[in-house]
C-alpha cells in the first residue's frame, strides 16, 4: 500500500480552554491535493502548523513523508515548503534576493541558488521584476514570489495556507495554475482556504472542520451529494419579483431558497420532475427568467449544510 505524502492522527490541540482540534485526520497520497475547509476558528490553521511542525499537538500523532512531525521535525523540514496566509518575504531584498537567501538557508550552493531562483522566477512570471525590491511588488507579485519561495528546496509537501486571500480572480486562476503544476510534478498540497471555489477547482479530496473536528470527508463531488442530490438556480428577469421568485420555489419543493447571487436563487431539489414542477410555477405566475439552470450543488452550498457558515470571512485558530 502507498504510504501518505502526510498523515495526521487523532490531533488535539489546546491553547488555554480554546480546543483548537479535538481528534483530527488528516491524510493524502503522493501528488494530490487535499482541501482543508471550515469556518473561523475550526483549526485548519493550527492543523497545518502542526503538519509543518511549528506548533507541537497536545495528542495525536502526525507524520509527512512518513516522518513523525515532532521527533524528527529537522528531517520532515527537509520535504516542505509553506506559504502562509501573509507573504513572508523580505521587503528590503529583490525577487531573486528573497529565492537565492532561501536556497542559500537549504544548503544550495551559490550557483545552484541561482539557478534555483532563476527558473522559479520564470515560472512564476517574476523575471522582469526579479531585481526590484519587494517593497515595489503589487500584492499578487509578492504572493507569487511566497509561493515560489515555499518550492525553493524541491519540497515533496506544501503547506498551503489560504495563499490566494486578498488576490483579484485572474491572479488567484495564475496561482492554481501553478499547484496544478507543483501536483503534475509530484509535490503533494494541504490547502486551507476561504474559497469554495478554488476548493471546487484543485482539491482531490476535501476535509471539512468544524468545532475543531472533522465533520466530513470525501471528494467533491461525493461531499455535493451530502446536500441532497441537485439544485435548481433561478434568475428573474425582473430583479423585483425576487420575493415572487422565491415564494413559487418554497411552494414547489418545500424548502426555504438561499440567495446566491444579488439576483439568484437556489434550492435543492430530490429529481429533474421537481425542476420541471419550478419552471410550470414560475410560467404560471407570469415571472419572467434570465436564467434557469438544474445541477449539483455548490460547495458553497454544502459548506452552509455542514456548518451553517455560507463563508469564512475572518482569519482563524
Amino acid at each position: 500500500m502507498e504510504q501518505p505524502a502526510f498523515q495526521a492522527e487523532g490531533l488535539v490541540k489546546r491553547f488555554g480552554k480554546t480546543v483548537a482540534l479535538d481528534g483530527v485526520d488528516l491524510s493524502a497520497r503522493p501528488g494530490t491535493v487535499l482541501a482543508v475547509l471550515g469556518p473561523n476558528g475550526a483549526g485548519k490553521t493550527t492543523a497545518v502548523r502542526i503538519l509543518a511542525t511549528l506548533v507541537r499537538p497536545d495528542a495525536g500523532t502526525a507524520r509527512v513523508g512518513g516522518f513523525d512531525v515532532v521527533r524528527e521535525a529537522a528531517r520532515v523540514r527537509r520535504l516542505i515548503g509553506l506559504a502562509g496566509q501573509s507573504a513572508t518575504v523580505d521587503e528590503e531584498l529583490s525577487g531573486r534576493g528573497n529565492l537565492v537567501l532561501i536556497g542559500l538557508l537549504l544548503d544550495l550552493r551559490r550557483n545552484e541558488a541561482r539557478a534555483r531562483a532563476a527558473e522559479l522566477l520564470d515560472r512564476f512570471g517574476l523575471t522582469e521584476d526579479a531585481d526590484r525590491p519587494v517593497a515595489v511588488y503589487s500584492g499578487g507579485m509578492r504572493r507569487r514570489l511566497d509561493l515560489a519561495a515555499s518550492l525553493v528546496g524541491r519540497p515533496r509537501v506544501v503547506f498551503l495556507d489560504e495563499p490566494t486571500t486578498g488576490l483579484d480572480p485572474g491572479r488567484r486562476e495564475e496561482l492554481w495554475r501553478m499547484v496544478r503544476e507543483a501536483t503534475a510534478e509530484g509535490v503533494s498540497v494541504l490547502l486551507t482556504t476561504q474559497y469554495l471555489e478554488e476548493a471546487d477547482a484543485l482539491a482531490d479530496d476535501l476535509r471539512v472542520i468544524d468545532h475543531g473536528r472533522v465533520i466530513a470527508a470525501g471528494t467533491p463531488a461525493e461531499l455535493k451529494r451530502v446536500v441532497g442530490g441537485q439544485a435548481v438556480s433561478v434568475r428573474p428577469g425582473d430583479p423585483e419579483r425576487m420575493d415572487e421568485t422565491a415564494r413559487v420555489l418554497a411552494s414547489v419543493t418545500g424548502r426555504s431558497p438561499e440567495r446566491t447571487g444579488r439576483a439568484t436563487l437556489s434550492v435543492p431539489v430530490d429529481d429533474a420532475d421537481t425542476a420541471w414542477r419550478v419552471a410550470d410555477g414560475l410560467r404560471a405566475e407570469g415571472v419572467p427568467v434570465t436564467e434557469f439552470s438544474l445541477h449539483l450543488p455548490s460547495l458553497d452550498e454544502v459548506f452552509f449544510s455542514l456548518t451553517g457558515v455560507s463563508r469564512d470571512k475572518e482569519s482563524d485558530t
